[in-house]
């Protein structure tokens, strides 16, 4: 692992450490899950989810590569390497090991390259294939930087109050087809925004 891994986790820790962060609803309690976010909240989320070993599949580039490094600090496992243009396919074989074999994880999906807030169907296929429960998870955070990268990344500010929400686990049978499979994309889709919606109010409100 890289000296500026290290260094970079090192600064999130500090980061995240002077934020205010208040988490609405229980992890699942049964493993393994997939938690699921966009990927504009990979900052918050590696954060609030640091130290339990989860793993985040991320591209071959090489700021997968540098991610990989600050995951792997921040106490993540070693990620899953792939793109849906290179290695797309094994890199599903390898997440779908990788729960088999009991290892929860994350993923962000409109990612690596996006477009933004649009899911791509590798998920659901995880999730059909192991039976393993997907978590979304909304993300809020005020004062923040929005920054003007592709997904425009979510970056709060020091002593920023940020809003983690779980909501409720959705599974896709093995025996889901095509259209089941369109169905549940569309519907987590909806149900991150209206849990980053849902985070946003509160902190309106707090």
């Amino acid at each position: 692992m890289s000296a500026f891994g290290a260094l970079a986790a090192l600064a999130i820790r500090a980061l995240g450490g002077s934020w205010r962060l208040a988490i609405a609803g229980p992890m699942p309690a049964r493993e393994p899950f997939v938690l699921v976010t966009w990927h504009r909240g990979l900052l918050v989320a590696a954060y609030a989810h640091r130290d339990r070993g989860l793993w985040v599949p991320l591209s071959l580039s090489r700021d997968g590569e540098r991610a990989d490094g600050v995951l792997r600090h921040l106490g993540f496992a070693r990620s899953p390497r792939g793109s849906s243009s290179r290695g797309g396919s094994a890199l599903l074989r390898e997440m779908i090991r990788r729960v088999r074999a009991g290892e929860s994880g994350g993923v962000l999906p409109d990612g690596p390259r996006g477009p933004a807030f649009e899911a791509k169907p590798g998920v659901l296929a995880l999730a059909a294939a192991t039976g393993a429960p997907l978590i979304p998870v909304g993300i809020a955070a005020a004062p923040a930087r929005r920054l003007r990268s592709w997904d425009r990344a979510l970056v709060p500010l020091p002593f920023a109050r940020v809003r983690v929400v779980y909501g409720s686990a959705l599974e896709i049978p093995r025996s889901a087809d095509a259209a089941a499979l369109a169905f549940a994309r569309a519907r987590l889709s909806e149900e991150l925004h209206r849990l980053d919606r849902e985070a946003e109010s509160w902190l309106k409100r707090a």
